[in-house]
C-alpha cells in the first residue's frame, strides 16, 4: 500500500485541490480526495499523477525523502544566492504628485539628493555581496533628478565589477529624459521601466504633473525611446479611479506597443495611506477588477494581441513550470535584506524598498545600517535582518503553514507592521492575504477548466 506525503488542500465547488511544499498540484474529486486520505486503492492513472508529483509514494523513506529534499531546495533556490537586487533611491526629490506616492518630495531641494560620495559607499557595500550577478536599481522620488549620481555609480560599479555582472535598471516617469541620458542608457545597456497607469484621463489623476499633463509627457518619452529601439517596461498601480476602466487601461498598453502590463494593488504607505478613503478599496474590488482586465487580455491574446500580465506571470511560472521565481514579496522568506538592500539618498540602508518608504512615515525600524559604518557582512547579521527572515518565513506561520497556496506566495514583514504593529500578522486573512490568494483563485481556475487559455499562459512564460 502507497504511502501520504504532507500537502495542504483548498476545498473548491466541486472538488479538491492539493499543493505540497515543492509546488506541486493535483485536483481530485471529492471521491478521490476522500480515497487518497483514507489510504484506499486509487484508480491506476491518478496514483501514478500522484506519484509523480511526490503526494505519495511506494518502497523506502529515505529514498523518497532525499528526492522530496532535491525537489524542495530547486524551490527554494532562491536562498542560496546572496543579495542581488540593490536599490539606489538617488533623489527624494520628484516633479509628480502622485496620489498614492509613497516616497517623493515636490520640495526641490539639493539636500535630498544622494551625492557622489554616499553613492561610492553604497557601491563598495554591493559589491561586497558574494553573488556574481547584481541588479543595480535606480529610484526616487523621480531618479533622473539626480542624473550626474546615476551615471557616477554605473561608471564607478563597471570600474570595479571584477568579473561581476551587473544588470541596470531604471524606474521614471521619463519627464526629465534629455537626448545625453538616452544616449548614456543605450551606451550602458540601462533597462527602463515607468508608470502606466490608464488613458489620458486616469494617468492625470492617479499621475498629476506639477507642470501641466503627465500623461502627455511620459507618452512623449516613451516615443522617443522606441525610435532609438529601447523597449520600455511599464507598471500599473490600481485606485478607487482604475476600478472601472479595466479595459481602458489595456487598450493603452496595447496602443503605446507594450508587450505586458503588471496589475498591482495600491501598498497602504505613504500618501496613499493617508488618502485611502478616497483613493482605497476593498481586496474584493481589486480582485473583480482584476478579473475583469486578465479575462480582456486573455481575449485580446485570442484576437492575435499578444500582452502578459505580471502578476499572473510570476504565479504560473511557479505553478506550471515549478521555478523558483526570486520575486521578493513573493518568496519565503521575503527577500528583504537577503534578496535587496535600499540605500537612501542621505546613506541609511534599508532592507528593502518598503523599509525605506516606512522610514519616509517616521518609523525606521528597517534600517539595518549606514553606508559610512557598517559592512555587507554586518548587514547581513544584525537583529533586523535576521527578524525580517524569521517574521516572513511562512511555512512556520499558523494560518500561511496550512494554506495551499503557501509553496507560491510570501508575506511582507513591513506591511504587516505599518497595519498591526507586529511583524507577524495579526490578522491572517488581511488585504494583502485576500488579494494574493484570489489571484491564484483565478488562475486555478482557468488552469482547471479551461486549457485554451492555459496554452496562452504557457506563451506568456516559456
Amino acid at each position: 500500500m502507497y504511502k501520504l506525503n504532507y500537502f495542504n488542500f483548498k476545498e473548491k465547488e466541486n472538488n479538491y485541490l492539493i499543493t505540497n511544499d515543492a509546488g506541486r498540484y493535483v485536483f481530485l474529486s471529492k471521491q478521490d480526495f476522500v480515497n487518497l486520505i483514507q489510504r484506499k486503492e486509487l484508480r491506476p492513472e491518478l496514483k501514478g499523477k500522484l506519484m509523480q508529483n511526490g503526494f505519495i509514494y511506494e518502497g523506502s523513506e529515505e529514498v523518497f525523502a532525499t528526492n522530496q529534499a532535491m525537489q524542495l531546495r530547486r524551490a527554494k533556490e532562491y536562498l542560496l544566492v546572496p543579495t542581488t537586487l540593490h536599490i539606489f533611491v538617488v533623489s527624494k526629490n520628484c516633479n509628480f504628485n502622485c496620489i498614492y506616492c509613497q516616497a517623493g518630495n515636490l520640495n526641490q531641494n539639493n539636500s535630498y539628493n544622494m551625492s557622489k560620495e554616499t553613492a561610492k559607499s553604497a557601491v563598495d557595500i554591493a559589491m561586497e555581496s558574494p553573488s556574481t550577478y547584481l541588479t543595480f536599481e535606480f529610484q526616487g522620488g523621480e531618479p533622473l533628478m539626480n542624473f550626474e549620481t546615476i551615471k557616477y555609480i554605473i561608471e564607478y560599479s563597471k570600474s570595479i565589477s571584477n568579473g561581476k555582472i551587473i544588470e541596470y535598471n531604471l524606474v521614471s516617469n521619463l519627464t526629465l529624459l534629455t537626448d545625453e541620458m538616452i544616449e548614456f542608457f543605450i551606451e550602458n545597456e540601462v533597462s527602463i521601466c515607468t508608470s502606466i497607469d490608464g488613458d489620458k484621463e486616469l494617468q492625470n489623476i492617479n499621475r498629476p504633473y506639477k507642470n501641466g499633463d503627465s500623461y502627455n509627457e511620459t507618452i512623449t518619452k516613451i516615443k522617443r525611446l522606441r525610435k532609438k529601439q529601447i523597449k520600455v517596461n511599464a507598471i500599473e498601480t490600481t485606485t478607487k479611479y482604475s476600478l472601472n476602466k479595466y479595459k481602458e487601461i489595456v487598450d493603452e498598453y496595447i496602443k503605446l506597443g507594450l508587450d505586458s502590463i503588471f496589475i498591482r494593488p495600491l501598498t497602504r504607505l505613504g500618501k496613499a495611506d493617508n488618502n485611502w478613503k478616497n483613493i482605497g478599496y476593498e481586496a474584493e474590488e481589486f480582485l473583480g477588477f482584476y478579473k475583469k482586465a486578465l479575462d480582456y487580455i486573455i481575449e485580446k491574446n485570442k484576437q492575435g494581441i499578444f500582452l502578459s500580465e505580471g502578476h499572473s506571470n510570476i504565479f504560473l511560472k511557479k505553478i506550471l513550470l515549478n521555478q523558483p521565481i526570486n520575486y521578493m514579496e513573493l518568496r519565503s522568506p521575503c527577500g528583504g535584506a537577503i534578496g535587496q538592500l535600499a540605500y537612501y539618498y542621505d546613506g541609511n540602508i534599508y532592507t528593502c524598498d518598503e523599509g525605506r518608504m516606512l522610514a519616509e512615515m517616521g518609523d525606521d525600524r528597517f534600517k539595518v545600517g549606514n553606508v559610512y559604518e557598517n559592512t555587507y557582512k554586518e548587514l547581513m547579521q544584525c537583529d533586523c535582518t535576521e527578524a525580517m527572515c524569521v517574521s516572513s518565513c511562512i511555512e512556520c506561520l499558523p494560518y500561511c503553514s496550512t494554506c495551499a497556496y503557501m509553496p507560491y506566495c510570501g508575506t511582507c514583514p513591513v506591511i504587516n507592521l505599518a497595519q498591526d504593529n507586529n511583524i507577524f500578522s495579526q490578522n491572517p486573512r488581511e488585504y494583502r492575504c485576500k488579494i494574493y490568494s484570489g489571484i491564484l483563485d483565478i488562475l486555478f481556475n482557468y488552469i482547471e477548466n479551461e486549457p485554451d487559455v492555459v496554452e496562452i499562459f504557457k506563451n506568456w512564460i516559456m
